[in-house]
């Protein structure tokens, strides 16, 4: 490759990297104003204002309201599942320590601020009418789901648990989810308490495999 060539692939690479990093300036200002202001009045000056742009580089990027809140909650749901993911890969093979480092990732303090929650739950009041929210986040809850279900049923039949697995997970799901609720909505809860109640919840529906500490060597119930 020439000089000129090169010169020419570091120029372009350098364009990408500028438009990668404006576009990620843009979706965390759109972030901090719908925890700001909430989904209807949040506005393309308002997300300019916030990242310290022109509403002209908004509109270059993003080209209307729409597409810029669908690429924020795209990149809020992208990152979400990116983070259990890890956490499932990082625990090994032990239904147990999965099922632990599910539930401890929900208040990680990367993905769990009050910033974030409250963009969560703006997305949440407009996705029963706007499909498109539907579809971008309908397949990573259902796999998210199914997990849980898988590890109910495997949890269940160690510990020779009296529940219905997929019952169970239901449970796990909306109890994680209504913290995360509750968090945004202040109250005096903390992530540290929200994942001290999970816990409580698990160890006393799970006896055989946690206590307090974490996953029980070899539980079994056996």
């Amino acid at each position: 490759m020439s000089a000129s060539q090169q010169a020419a692939e570091l120029d372009k690479k350098g364009r990408k990297a500028s438009k990668e990093t404006r576009q990620q300036q843009l979706i965390e200002a759109t972030i901090d104003s719908l925890a700001k202001r909430g989904y209807a009045e949040t506005t393309l000056a308002d997300v300019a204002d916030g990242a310290g742009l022109s509403r002209g580089i908004v509109n270059f990027h993003f080209e209307s309201k729409e597409k810029l809140l669908v690429a924020t909650l795209q990149y809020m749901a992208e990152e979400y599942s990116q983070h259990w993911h890890q956490s499932l890969q990082r625990a090994g093979e032990s239904a147990a320590a999965r099922l632990w480092a599910l539930v401890a990732a929900d208040f990680d303090r990367k993905i769990c601020t009050k910033r974030k929650l409250a963009a969560w739950c703006a997305f949440w009041g407009e996705a029963k009418s706007r499909p498109t929210y539907q579809v971008l986040c309908g397949a990573n809850d259902k796999h998210y789901q199914e997990i849980f279900v898988g590890l109910c049923r495997e949890l269940k039949e160690e510990g020779r648990y009296g529940f219905d697995p997929d019952a169970m997970a239901l449970c796990l799901c909306a109890m994680l989810e209504g913290l995360w609720l509750r968090l945004m909505m202040g109250e005096g809860l903390t992530r540290e308490k929200a994942l001290a109640a999970s816990i409580d919840f698990i160890v006393s529906v799970f006896p055989a495999h946690f206590n307090h500490s974490g996953p029980r060597e070899n539980g079994s119930g056996g």
